[in-house]
């Protein structure tokens, strides 16, 4: 990971794990709905490489695979240097589009709680 200590890395989930537990699990997933088709069941964080990504998961009510699980990726914060991060926002087309460039750590938390486009579905 250039340039990315693993104290600054563990600083940052700390920091995201903590956000997703106190603001958008109670806000976008207050509880678990089962419905016949696919439906949110946890929202959750994780690294790929220097980028961590805000994930929804999906469980599927389809008769034909019933209870298999999937990510959804909705946003990622791209790590450029010590506390500068670019919000990226996942399209439904599957590109990432960058929205808001060199933002604090906690800039982009408080984006992604209130600018909608960044909301979990």
């Amino acid at each position: 990971m250039s340039g990315l200590s693993e104290s600054e890395k563990a600083r940052i989930t700390a920091s995201c794990e903590r956000f997703i537990d106190e603001v958008l699990k109670p806000r976008f997933l207050p509880v678990v709905r089962s419905t016949e088709f696919n439906y949110p069941v946890d929202i959750h964080g994780k690294w790929h490489g220097t980028r961590y990504r805000f994930l929804q998961r999906y469980r599927s009510g389809f008769a034909d695979n019933r209870g298999e699980e999937f990510d959804a990726p909705f946003v990622r914060l791209d790590w450029l240097a010590p506390d500068h991060f670019n919000i990226q926002w996942h399209r439904h087309t599957g590109a990432w589009f960058c929205l808001h460039r060199g933002k604090s750590l906690d800039q982009g938390l408080n984006l992604i709680e209130s600018d909608g486009i960044l909301h979990p579905l």
